[in-house]
This record gives structure tokens, sequence and C-alpha cells, in this order.
């Protein structure tokens, strides 16, 4: 199968997209003229031209404003947020307009919108380019969230958000755009709510999301040699979040370790691990981990910032407390 970035994977989603429905545009800052910071967007003002490719003011509650207003007027806007940092200044249009405004309306508009964020830690971006925020998010109605971890997902899920006909959170690891991996050719879809086990194993299940996947992956090659064998779980979508595989999963491996890059308290962990103490119980021979970002400001430093996420000898150690 053929390789190529997670930049480049989402480049041809939109490319897809935007050649089988002229109601989808994209807009942000950069995009047109720069083609993303991440190169994402390059090329395609030349196909479709400026009128679907629209560069904006550095102004992100008219960038998601003006989405919302698009996607109400029978268009499937993409918009992009430069860094995810930024959701944070357009607040009111997300958790009060777009997530609310098909239940306001009883029913009768959709909101087929798409937000593409760039989040996470990269290249000593500080604490106010370096975050991840999907938590916020998954506490707010009316949204749905997804989060690939590598380029084929990063194709399938875009596809499947734009073609959704509610709002989309997409957000895509900065450390991850420059990423390579398999593709199949030709169009397909990831089911949004669909996790996905990419490693089979039998005594213990780690559960994760985005570039964390990959940490939690070599984690579980190295625990081969202790003799553990490590199920990793990619929940690709953090609401609506795919319980029946979770549930699956824990049934068999009887122990789980929750990890992702975002801060520990408040986190998706948090979440995933009550469920799993809620309905699981019975299944579990040991009480749920979760390993998150320590709760500080992301540092500039690069020694601080990679000493304040976990890395793969975290995880190691952790499921080796759950043994």
């Amino acid at each position: 199968m053929r390789k190529i970035t997670f930049s480049e994977a989402t480049l041809e989603a939109m490319t897809e997209e935007m050649r089988f429905d002229p109601s989808v545009f994209v807009m942000g800052e950069d995009i047109a003229r720069q083609g993303g910071i991440f190169g994402q967007f390059k090329g395609l003002p030349q196909e479709f031209g400026f009128e679907r490719v629209i560069d904006t003011p550095i102004s992100e509650t008219a960038i998601v404003g003006a989405g919302l207003g698009a996607a109400l007027n029978g268009c499937r806007p993409v918009i992009d947020m430069h860094f995810a940092d930024f959701l944070g200044v357009a607040m009111d249009e997300v958790f009060n307009q777009i997530a609310k405004i098909r239940y306001m309306f009883g029913g009768q508009t959709d909101v087929p919108l798409v937000v593409r964020a760039p989040d996470g830690m990269i290249r000593s971006a500080a604490a106010q380019h370096s975050q991840s925020l999907e938590a916020w998010f998954m506490h707010v109605p009316g949204l749905k969230i997804v989060i690939p971890s590598n380029p084929a997902d990063a194709k399938g899920l875009l596809k499947s958000a734009i073609r959704s006909n509610d709002p989309v959170m997409y957000f895509e690891h900065k450390a991850l755009f420059s990423q390579v991996g398999e593709v199949p050719e030709g169009e397909y879809f990831t089911p949004i709510g669909k996790a996905n086990i990419l490693r089979e194993g039998r005594d213990v299940t780690v559960i994760s999301y985005s570039s964390m996947v990959n940490k939690a992956l070599t984690a579980a090659e190295a625990l081969v040699k202790d003799g553990i064998s490590a199920e990793v779980l990619d929940l690709r979508t953090i609401f609506p979040f795919d319980r029946e595989a979770i549930a699956e999963s824990v049934s068999k491996t009887h122990r789980v370790l929750v990890v992702h890059e975002a801060p520990k308290i408040g986190g998706v962990g948090a979440e995933i691990t009550s469920f799993i103490c809620e309905y699981l119980m019975d299944e579990l021979d040991a009480p749920p981990i979760r390993l998150g970002l320590k709760h500080v400001p992301i540092p500039f430093s690069p020694p601080l910032e990679n000493f304040v996420a976990p890395k793969v000898e975290d995880i190691v150690a952790a499921v080796k407390r759950l043994k």
C-alpha cells in the first residue's frame, strides 16, 4: 500500500470532498496564499479558486460565526483554527450557537460544519500554542469530536466529518502532520464513533488517541520482553466514544490504562475510566490507571516540555503496576 503523510492525507480528503460537493468550502487564516502552516491546504485554491478557499482576517469569532451562518444556509464549511488554542476566542459561537442551534430550532435545521483545530505539543511552541483542549468540548452536548492518530484515519475521519450533518470538532496533532503511513487508494470513510484495535493483547488494554497512540504502540512492543501482552485501542472518536469496543477489550484483558497528552485532571481519561468503573467493574482485576499531562502550563524549555507529558517509559511503568 502507498505511504503518504498525515498532511497529504487530509489534503486528499479535502480535494475529494470539494470535487464531490460544490457546497464544501474552507476558510481560515493563511490557508489560501500560504497553503496552511502545515501544508494541509496546498494547491486547493489553484483547483477550486479563492471563492472556495478563503483567507480570513485574524478573527476567530468571525471565522466560526461565518462558518455557522454558511452551514445554516446550505453549505458545508470547513473552518481552520490555525491552532486549537485559539478556540477560546470563539467559545460562545462554538458551545452556545453551533452545538445548540439544531436543538433550539426543534430539529428543523442541520449544522454540517467541521472545525479543524491543530493541537498538541511540538517544537517548544509554549503555553499558548501547545494545548490539547478536547475535553472542553466533550462536556458540550451537540458536538461530535474526532482525533485521528495516523494518516489513514486522518483522511477517513475528515471525509466522514464533512459528510456529517452534525457539527464536528476535528483535532489534528501538530506533530502528526509529517508522519508517514499507509493510506488506501480511492475513496473510503472512517466511521465516526468507532474505535480501532491497533494491536491485539491479552493482559492489559491501553486506551489512547491522537499522537499518544504511537507511544502506546511503542510501549506495547517494549513490554513483550517482560512477558506482558498489551492491547492498544485507538478511540479515534472521543464523542461519541465506542463503548462496545471498550467493553469487549476490557472483558478480555481485565486491566486498563488510559493515556493522553491532555491534562490528566478533568480529561478524557477520567470519563473513560468512569464509564469502565460504572459499567464494567466486575470485569476488572485491578483499578484503572490514567496518565496525562502534569497540571502545569506547557513550558517553552525543551527539557521541561518533555518532562510534563507522558512518555513511553511512563506507559510501560503504569502497565507493570497493573500486573
